[in-house]
């Protein structure tokens, strides 16, 4: 089922709850689409409402961006900052829109991110707390820069987050991925880390332990 009248394309799965159902939002990676990490869902619990959203910089000739990533005459790439602070803010915007739309419980939240998707949502968690409960965050990192300035001030006490990357990611290093439980740990938020020997992807051991984990949380 698709639904485009909120302010980011997207699919879904219902939920065997009619009312008040947990969410789950998927957020693709760079130069991927919504259909990426749908193909979870046949595998996770049924009573889950599962939302899997389309970035909305569409590339050429195929696939979408949360941001710009830019490369130089060496070869050395960087993102672009203020293109993703505006999908930091229209995810968060899409939150509040899906759970007016749809029956899910506003105070069960949880995002799932892959790359570029889980720096967006380590963003938006850490910026807008009160949205959020649980990230689950794959073969990403923490960006600093599209974090807000008053971080040290809010409260973070109902966020819980599982990060794990692979040990031999080509495209984000994992030592980027493992200042993030350093960085949760420093404003006292609850972690787990865990680390798979695979490259930029999800290990069959790596989905088992992210939906025992999820599943324990819902």
């Amino acid at each position: 089922m698709t639904a485009q009248n909120l302010s980011l394309y997207h699919i879904i799965r219902e939920s065997s709850l009619k009312e008040n159902a947990p969410l789950l939002i998927l957020f693709h990676g760079y130069g991927s689409d919504e259909n990426d990490l749908f193909s979870f869902a046949a595998e996770l619990p049924e009573e889950l409402f599962i939302i899997s959203v389309r970035a909305p910089q569409a590339m050429q000739p195929y696939g979408n961006a949360w941001y710009t990533i830019n490369f130089d005459a060496t070869g050395a790439k960087w993102s672009d900052d203020e293109e993703a602070k505006q999908s930091r803010d229209l995810i968060a915007k899409f939150i509040d829109e899906a759970v007016a739309t749809y029956p899910v419980n506003k105070n069960n939240v949880t995002l799932l991110g892959f790359s570029q998707g889980t720096i967006l949502s380590y963003a938006v968690a850490l910026t807008y707390p009160e949205k959020v409960n649980n990230i689950i965050a794959l073969s990403g990192y923490v960006n600093p820069a599209i974090l807000p300035a008053d971080i040290e001030t809010k409260d973070y006490s109902k966020l819980n987050f599982y990060c794990s990357h692979g040990s031999v990611d080509q495209v984000i290093p994992v030592d980027w991925a493992r200042k993030a439980p350093v960085f949760l740990k420093s404003l006292n938020i609850k972690h787990e880390y865990s680390e798979f020997p695979v490259g930029h992807g999800v290990a069959p051991q790596n989905f088992y332990a992210l939906k025992e984990w999820l599943i324990n949380k819902i």
